[in-house]
């Protein structure tokens, strides 16, 4: 015959009853954090405006398919913020010499966006070779008459690749005969972007099938454009004081070898250190000048540093 123990029986039903409780309160909880969540909706980006332009070019985002792919590209890289922001920080730095060069040779400002996408404005390597912040392959590098050896690297020279980036869209809007195939010429090539659209039979970026790295590749810089043109709207609140500030820097002429560079940067009043950081384009500690002279950039005030000797 079975006994059933009453003690035994009141400690299981206040069990279950507890873990019924807890099951509740974790319920409502959750509810709870669920309706905040809804209530602040922080994730939900906000709409897409009916047409934006690109270099003076209407892009209708009405059409579904255009609308979807920007859609895919803003949520990428509106949520990327360690990427975003750090782009952000450096644009301040870096596209006033951007735009004015961009500028002076007839290219739209937009272009500068695609500097963006290439390299988040950093001496960006890539793992087919590119470089800078324009990612000039080895062999286009020495079309647009940027020097390379052992010393030198000018894909690195922020200010002639510039130049070197706005020779070549030139050269690809007056091919193509459209910015925006300019654009994505950038990274497909123009005998490839000319060949996509011949056997399709289109005549525009929007309504062509091209790789999955060229069909991602204007809509990035439209993203981009949408992003850092309206920051709050995409939940970035950079205080102007967190920007980087522009360098304060002179040119110097150099038209004889430096043997050791670091010696010539104490001779001039400062580092090799920050030598290298605004001359990122010389490759080691020392600079052979044949047939053409270099032109560095050095801060405008000298460090008045001491030779390391004093310090022993």
């Amino acid at each position: 015959m079975i006994r059933f123990d009453p003690m035994k029986i009141a400690s299981f039903l206040f069990l279950l009853l507890f873990l019924v409780s807890c099951e509740n309160k974790t319920t409502q909880q959750k509810s709870n954090i669920e309706t905040t969540l809804r209530d602040e909706d922080p994730f939900t980006l906000p709409d897409l405006p009916k047409e934006m332009e690109f270099c003076g070019q209407k892009i209708n985002l009405e059409d579904e398919d255009i609308h979807e792919r920007l859609d895919k590209e803003l949520l990428v890289n509106a949520y990327y913020h360690s990427a975003t922001i750090q782009a952000m920080k450096r644009a301040n730095r870096y596209f006033p010499m951007i735009e004015k060069i961009l500028k002076e040779n007839g290219i739209p400002e937009d272009f500068k966006y695609l500097a963006v996408i290439e390299s988040g404005l950093i001496q960006a390597v890539s793992p087919a070779g590119a470089q800078g912040f324009w990612q000039f392959m080895p062999g286009t590098a020495k079309e647009h008459d940027l020097s390379m050896n052992t010393e030198v690297d000018e894909r690195l020279n922020i200010e002639k690749s510039t130049y070197a980036a706005c020779d070549y869209l030139k050269y690809a809007n007056d091919t193509l005969k459209d910015w925006i195939l300019a654009a994505a010429s950038y990274n497909r090539g123009i005998g490839g972007v000319r060949s996509d659209m011949r056997w399709q039979y289109t005549n525009n970026y929007f309504d062509t099938h091209m790789n999955s790295e060229t069909g991602r590749y204007v809509y990035r810089i439209l993203a981009v454009k949408l992003i850092f043109e309206n920051p709050s709207e995409y939940g970035y609140a950079i205080k102007e004081a967190e920007l980087y500030k522009p360098f304060q820097t002179k040119t110097v002429k150099v038209k004889e070898s430096i043997l050791n560079l670091a010696e010539w940067a104490v001779a001039q009043g400062f580092n090799y250190k920050i030598v290298r950081k605004l001359n990122p384009w010389i490759l080691g500690n020392k600079l052979t000048v044949k047939n053409k002279e270099y032109t560095l950039l050095l801060p405008i005030e000298s460090f008045n540093l001491k030779p390391y000797a004093s310090y022993k």
